[in-house]
């Protein structure tokens, strides 16, 4: 190619890119601004869906919950935030089956990229999007995300596609 067409194809090609910007900073320029004005308006302060505050695990009225202790959550964190502890117990059949203890989290730690919840095979844990978290104390940010005396959900038992519960 012609050094003088690549000189001018190369300005062209910094006008295209300049303008683009300054379209994309115009625009903006008339969008309405969405400052809020934390604290003095706490009561009707907006957080979008998608912000990630406090990891939770939900219990229902039974106070039970569905983590497997299964540790995949712990192993995906990428700064050893999470700590699942868990004990083997022996069901009434002799078999071994695995159950949680403590799932302890860190929220000082917790870089917030949502790989541990994106990776619960039984969607145990969630980002809520409470928005006070500060603490005056380092030790108040680690938390244990089952409650004492909870327990695994249990599962509902599967019917057969040909069979009907009788009513």
């Amino acid at each position: 190619m012609n050094p003088f067409i690549k000189y001018i194809s190369g300005i062209f090609t910094a006008v295209k890119s300049l303008l683009g910007g300054m379209l994309v900073t115009w625009r903006e320029l008339w969008r309405k601004k969405v400052t809020m004005q934390y604290p003095e308006n706490r009561d009707t302060l907006v957080i979008s869906d998608r912000w990630r505050s406090e990891l939770t695990m939900p219990h229902d009225e039974n106070n039970e919950h569905a983590c497997t202790a299964c540790g995949i959550c712990m192993i995906n964190c990428p700064n050893g935030t999470i700590n699942v502890i868990s004990k083997t117990i022996e069901t009434e059949d002799g078999k071994k089956k695995k159950i949680l203890d403590k799932h302890i989290w860190d929220y000082g730690m917790c870089t917030f990229c949502n790989l541990c919840v994106i990776t619960c095979p039984s969607d145990a844990i969630i980002f809520n999007n409470d928005f006070e978290g500060a603490m005056f104390d380092r030790s108040k940010l680690v938390h244990q995300l089952n409650k004492p005396g909870s327990k695994l959900r249990e599962k509902k038992p599967l019917t057969p596609k040909g069979e009907q519960k009788a009513p």
